[in-house]
């Protein structure tokens, strides 16, 4: 162990005593360490969680913190355990496309009430009590599917990795139009008129088709909620078949 509490080798913050040291009992927890760099982060942006800023949030020096998260990577692994834990997981209904659905639109909404948790979804976060919690239930509602269990684990994150990509999308869509000098309303305006003026010009038959069909047009007043309903069963429906 080095000064200020810092681990000399590799170690998972889930295996530490929740403090370093001997003393008197811990002033703090790590659930309320992992909700103030939560706030923090959804009001400001994953880029304003600091061990400083989280130390002043709840009352504590900066490098007495450090004494029960060692790393600001440990401080992203309780933050992403703690959200993971918001999940409503009921039982299986038996249909895992109906129940892998309905846990990718959770997912989904935790994004946007999280909109940094895309940026920190990987292996290295992935692993607290709450997400193996999650992972034990998914493959749970995985268990008609006749597949190997390493395929399964396989579709959780392929279904994770959807999620993630379409909500990014939304977020920066939903950023671009507060930073606009006009309505969003006006901006779709004038490039649907572009867009249109190029389809007419016929150099692209097979998009204009596929538009006039009713094709997504980002910010052209998608339903994007059946969107994202449309995509994730397309994918599912690629399995057990």
């Amino acid at each position: 162990m080095t000064a200020g509490g810092r681990p000399a080798e590799p170690e998972v913050i889930w295996s530490r005593p929740h403090r370093a040291g001997r003393g008197p009992r811990p002033a703090h927890s790590r659930d309320s360490i992992a909700a103030e760099a939560v706030r923090i982060a959804d009001a400001e942006g994953i880029e304003a969680v600091s061990m400083r800023r989280v130390a002043a949030g709840i009352g504590a020096g900066t490098m007495s913190l450090y004494n029960y998260v060692p790393r600001k990577e440990d401080l992203y692994e309780l933050m992403v355990d703690a959200v993971s834990g918001e999940y409503e997981l009921t039982p299986p209904t038996g249909d895992w496309r109906a129940d892998q659905l309905a846990l990718a639109r959770q997912t989904r909404a935790l994004m946007h009430r999280h909109p940094w948790l895309p940026r920190l979804l990987s292996p290295v976060y992935g692993f607290g009590p709450n997400a193996l919690r999650y992972l034990e239930y998914s493959l749970d509602c995985l268990a008609p599917l006749d597949a190997p269990d390493a395929e399964k684990l396989e579709l959780v994150a392929a279904v994770n990795g959807t999620v993630a990509t379409y909500v990014a999308g939304e977020l920066a869509l939903a950023e671009r139009a507060r930073a606009l000098p006009w309505s969003e309303a006006e901006e779709q305006g004038v490039r649907s008129a572009w867009l249109g003026s190029r389809l007419a010009t016929g150099e692209y038959p097979r998009l204009a088709a596929a538009l006039a069909g009713g094709g997504p047009v980002p910010g052209a007043g998608l339903d994007m909620a059946a969107v994202f309903d449309r995509s994730v069963s397309r994918l599912l429906g690629a399995w057990g078949t």
